[in-house]
């Protein structure tokens, strides 16, 4: 299993109110729309709390301010993504979903990674 992770900060003329309720009611349906054909397994939007809930944890550490939010996307393997990658429909579904994170997303503040999980703790 593939993981995509994506941490997102919202455009700067957006409450992160305003950011989570696109992201959730408007972005998270268009996802859910061109699954099959992206061959989405699971999408899972992780909305982060106001800051002041975090601050105590973030403060020893000196840590960076928190995103707006993290995606994370299951995929079944690399070589299916290969695959995905020469598919017509595939691309113009991604097309659609970059044109819509357009919207929301402050892209190039936003990293995102591909990676393996390695459950340490629960099943």
């Amino acid at each position: 299993m593939i993981k995509l992770t994506f941490a997102l900060v919202r455009l700067p003329h957006l409450t992160r109110e305003q950011f989570q309720d696109y992201w959730f009611h408007t972005h998270g349906p268009l996802v859910a729309s061109v699954k099959d054909v992206l061959r989405i397994r699971r999408y899972v939007q992780l909305h982060s709390m106001d800051e002041a809930v975090s601050d105590g944890i973030r403060a020893p550490r000196n840590a960076p301010p928190q995103f707006d939010g993290v995606a994370q996307l299951w995929y079944d393997s690399l070589e299916d993504l290969t695959e995905m990658a020469e598919d017509p429909a595939a691309r113009e579904a991604g097309r659609l979903l970059l044109e819509d994170e357009r919207k929301f997303i402050d892209l190039p503040k936003s990293p995102l990674w591909w990676g393996q999980e390695r459950v340490i703790i629960g099943g």
